[in-house]
């Protein structure tokens, strides 16, 4: 790795930190039931808060318009609401500021030739990708200011997914930055890359338990509903197991330990490979994440998602997910300190 591309790699990596930070607020504003405090998407105005009283009372009768304060909310006063407020505008904000850190410095790079001409455009991808992102957590939040109370559980899994896109591709830039070599896949690599997919499922699936409030139900285990399997899953039709709070919580502990399966018997393999020093490490990583991240989700459903389990939860999911991208580019593309 040349010198000259630290600057990047490290600017990828702060980038990455802040996603999982905008995550992560963003989990805070689902539990505290905050998203849909602001009822408007200002991208370009809307960094500045409410300043004085006029502009409180104009969002706050704003949102006295809407399905959840007339539903849920009908007795909340300004003060309940501005505790509520900060919560979704920190969100967005954190937003405007990675999208200005992200585009500012690519400027910076582009124009000292720190990024490459043929690179331009797998950072103008990422940019663009971030854009969509903003763009996402808007519609997902009107689907929760025309009829319901709630936003749909499927556009909060699309929102969170997108989040996951970026934050692996950002992390797989920066891998790609540190160690160039060119691609070439073993029969060995197919795993860490099963893996990565099936954790980014499994966060996929974790979004919809999320949306349907699922994790407050059923909450034994190993035990669902006095089964292994419960046998009242199978009267579900197919068609509506994306809609049932059993199905998609099953759907989530199957996922979990599919993937947990899969990193085990990847461990296992790994004893006849020849992986480079830090493909080693992330494995190691990889295995021990893997299962703090699946005993996190078991007591994260025994405490009917306590807050601070439920946070953690979601943060060990992202680690685990970026420590899986550093491990599929570090076993396809190779490495002479491979051992």
């Amino acid at each position: 790795m040349s010198a000259s591309r630290r600057p990047v790699i490290v600017w990828l990596y702060v980038v990455a930190a802040m996603v999982l930070g905008m995550v992560l607020v963003g989990g805070l504003t689902r539990l505290t039931h905050s998203g849909l405090s602001m009822v408007q998407w200002r991208p370009v105005t809307g960094w500045l808060p409410p300043l004085n009283e006029a502009a409180w009372t104009a969002i706050f009768d704003a949102y006295r318009e809407t399905p959840e304060f007339n539903k849920i909310n009908h007795d909340m006063t300004m003060d309940g609401f501005q505790s509520i407020f900060w919560f979704e505008y920190l969100h967005r904000l954190l937003g405007r500021i990675v999208g200005l850190v992200f585009f500012i410095p690519m400027l910076y790079f582009i124009r000292f030739r720190l990024i490459k001409r043929a690179e331009i455009s797998q950072f103008v991808m990422l940019l663009l990708l971030g854009g969509l992102q903003g763009f996402v957590g808007w519609w997902m939040v009107q689907s929760g200011l025309i009829d319901r109370p709630d936003v749909s559980h499927y556009r909060l899994a699309t929102h969170l997914g997108l989040a996951a896109i970026l934050f692996a591709a950002l992390i797989w830039s920066a891998f790609g930055l540190s160690n160039p070599n060119p691609f070439r896949p073993t029969p060995f690599s197919r795993l860490p890359l099963v893996a990565t997919c099936l954790t980014a499922t499994t966060l996929v699936v974790g979004a919809l338990v999320a949306g349907l409030n699922a994790g407050l139900v059923f909450n034994t285990f190993p035990l669902m509903d006095g089964q292994i399997v419960p046998s009242r899953l199978f009267q579900i039709p197919i068609t509506n197991w994306l809609d049932n709070p059993m199905a998609v919580q099953f759907a989530h502990r199957l996922f979990a330990f599919f993937t947990l399966a899969i990193l085990y018997y990847m461990g296992w393999r790994s004893r006849a490979e020849s992986l480079s020093v830090r493909g080693r490490k992330l494995l190691v990583a990889a295995l021990g994440i893997g299962t703090l991240q699946v005993t996190l989700g078991v007591v994260t459903l025994l405490t009917r998602v306590q807050m601070h389990v439920a946070v953690t939860h979601q943060f060990i999911a992202f680690i685990l997910l970026a420590i899986l991208v550093g491990l599929s580019h570090e076993s396809t593309h190779g490495n002479e300190s491979a051992s």
